[in-house]
């Protein structure tokens, strides 16, 4: 039971607060946040450091009228719990609950979808044009985090902004774009937000009208205030045509609160610098923010992590240890990766060998063509990108990397269904993405070794893209670490099961569900069918799929959407013959959040799902 936090149900529940109130709703926030996470894990830290702004915009904006656009989303939970989904939050990231990201469909508070960065200052900007077309009066407020400034979309924005009524909150909670300058910084926020100062100033420019002699001063004063303000980073805002404010303690609830109602009051674009601590309030996640980004299940009072131990290796630890492996006997190799190092098992790497490491920020798109200049000077680059993210590098896959034909190595961690994490974080359409690139080799790894084998061809390939994908999670459990490096031929699978009358092509992990399923329904009726592990996407083993015409039937298994992937090619290559095809993989829908086992048999990628299907392709009980 918590004393404010019970009685607040949305955003006008709050505003009936005193000032003097908001410190220990704040508080109250944070312990429920903790609490709820700690059974039901999600992303704490970002959001632990975001509580009073959001807080604060809340108290002085009118939403949802007024528009709140957070960038990636994880630290948008306060937000979620003050809108009228308290409740529902105790149900975050699961089945039927809410999402962890904003969501449109979910709240009208929740202005714009996310899960991807940088997206926030162009959206925020699109907001604000669209409501002055139509003669709205409402504010847009943007929150953006100094990581998710890296990327270029966000500077896209930045240098696109129009005399909107637009408020862009830099929540700077890692890496201070540069120091304040003591008093001098405090006096010119007091100044620039106050009221007064405002108001005798547009009185000013008013009177002048549009002479040179207003142009004159107007530079004068720009040029005094954006070196006064150069010591707090203003400088680059200010050139971009925002006013600069702060920065401010944004873990200051009644700085906060002061702040944003007087620039509320202020027209035009501003841009409103806020220092805050990640994991702010408890202990635990301020000591160790990277670890409470998304800590998984943990002892609330304590902190103590319930650990819980990988019955397998993960994909990741095998991709990290490999590319030392190969790094260690090949002095070309080098690492890529857009701020995943930790995630994608970059991380040995940058402890092995750290020149040969580049972690270039949240900057897919410069990811891979920094890559491919690698490439172009000698260097053989291994990019690491979780698929989903992939997506935004797409123009550069193709034009810098296939076009000029480069050997680079792109790892797709995070492939297929990636579970609680929800529909913007699936990696569903890589290999529908990218099967129609000229030049691009595709592959999926059925297990640990051949991930191992597929990185080391991949690194004697002659050109690329050479894509490797593979899902996020545990691995097959089989051993690895002593296998010795071979070469997997391009285009080669292989046949895991002898059958008759159907035959099933699987690409990936999938290809072992597909073997137990077949195993079970030859138990039970004496005969079963044939399993192929294609490996290739691209190049396809024609030999395979010709020795697929002896058989009634096909079912191909991919854990990737159907239109355009596996199931579309087999269709392609038999469309001119009698034999049927049918497949199982990602449907033509977005896939809600679930657990990643619950998401694959809703999509029917379960050995329990495939059993059913081969059962009916083969008119069980009569069976083969």
């Amino acid at each position: 039971m918590y004393k404010l936090l019970d009685h607040i149900d949305s955003p006008a529940d709050l505003k009936k607060l005193p000032r003097e109130d908001l410190p220990a709703l704040c508080a109250e926030i944070r312990d429920y946040m903790v609490r709820c996470c700690a059974e039901n894990p999600g992303h704490l830290a970002s959001s632990l450091g975001a509580v009073e702004l959001i807080v604060g915009l809340h108290y002085i904006y009118h939403t949802p009228q007024d528009k709140l656009v957070f960038d990636v989303g994880h630290q948008a939970y306060a937000h979620k719990i003050l809108t009228g989904r308290r409740e529902a939050f105790r149900h975050n990231r699961t089945r039927d609950g809410i999402s962890g990201f904003p969501n449109r469909a979910e709240s009208p508070y929740d202005a714009f979808g996310a899960g991807h960065s940088s997206t926030s200052v162009s959206a925020a900007i699109g907001l604000a044009e669209a409501a002055r077309l139509q003669g709205r009066k409402e504010q847009v407020v943007a929150m953006i985090g100094d990581g998710a400034l890296t990327g270029g979309l966000a500077f896209e924005g930045l240098n696109n902004v129009r005399d909107n009524n637009l408020l862009i909150i830099l929540n700077d909670n890692n890496q201070s774009i540069d120091k304040n300058i003591g008093q001098v910084h405090e006096y010119l926020l007091r100044l620039t937000t106050g009221s007064t100062y405002n108001r005798i100033k547009a009185g000013i420019w008013n009177r002048l009208g549009e002479g040179r002699l207003r142009q004159w001063l107007q530079k004068i004063t720009k040029d005094t205030k954006s070196n006064l303000v150069r010591g707090s980073g203003g400088a680059l805002f200010e050139a971009l045509g925002f006013r600069y404010f702060g920065p401010i303690d944004g873990n200051d609830i009644a700085q906060v609160v002061t702040t944003l109602d007087r620039l509320s009051r202020i027209r035009g674009p501003r841009l409103l610098h806020v220092h805050t601590v990640k994991g702010k309030g408890y202990a635990p996640a301020e000591a160790d923010p990277t670890v409470w980004h998304a800590p998984g299940k943990f002892v609330p009072e304590t902190g103590e992590r319930i650990r819980v131990a990988h019955p397998r290796d993960r994909y990741q630890d095998v991709f990290g240890e490999v590319l030392v492996d190969l790094a260690r006997q090949d002095s070309r190799v080098v690492g890529v990766t857009p701020a995943m190092a930790t995630g994608c098992g970059m991380n040995r790497l940058a402890e092995a060998l750290p020149e040969r490491f580049f972690d270039v920020g949240i900057e897919e798109e410069h990811a891979v063509t920094f890559s491919a200049g690698l490439a172009a000077g000698g260097m053989r680059p291994f990019c690491n990108i979780y698929s989903s993210f992939s997506q935004r590098a797409y123009d550069q896959i193709i034009h810098d990397v296939a076009l000029q034909n480069l050997p680079v190595v792109l790892c797709f961690d995070r492939s297929g269904l990636v579970g609680e994490d929800g529909a913007t974080h699936h990696g569903c359409f890589d290999l529908a993405a990218y099967r129609s690139i000229p030049n691009t080799t595709i592959a999926a790894p059925r297990n640990e070794i051949e991930l191992k084998q597929l990185m080391y061809s991949a690194l004697q390939a002659d050109g690329g893209p050479f894509i490797i994908r593979y899902p996020r999670g545990c691995a097959e459990g089989t051993p690895w670490r002593d296998a010795p490096f071979a070469l997997l031929p391009s285009g080669k699978g292989e046949q895991l099961r002898e059958g008759k009358r159907l035959a099933i092509l699987a690409l990936g992990p999938v290809a072992n569900r597909a073997a137990e399923a077949a195993d079970r329904y030859a138990a039970e009726t004496g005969a079963g069918p044939a399993v192929y592990d294609l490996r290739f996407l691209k190049p396809l083993d024609t030999d395979i799929l010709e020795a697929c015409r002896g058989f009634e039937a096909i079912l191909t298994l991919e854990d990737g959407c159907l239109k355009g992937g596996l199931y579309s090619a087999v269709c392609e290559y038999f469309a001119q013959g009698p034999i049927k095809v049918y497949g199982h993989g990602i449907p033509d829908r977005f896939i809600a959040q679930d657990r990643q086992d619950a998401q694959r048999a809703a999509c029917g990628l379960d050995t329990e799902s495939i059993y059913e299907e081969i059962r009916r392709i083969s008119g069980y009980p009569q069976g083969f």
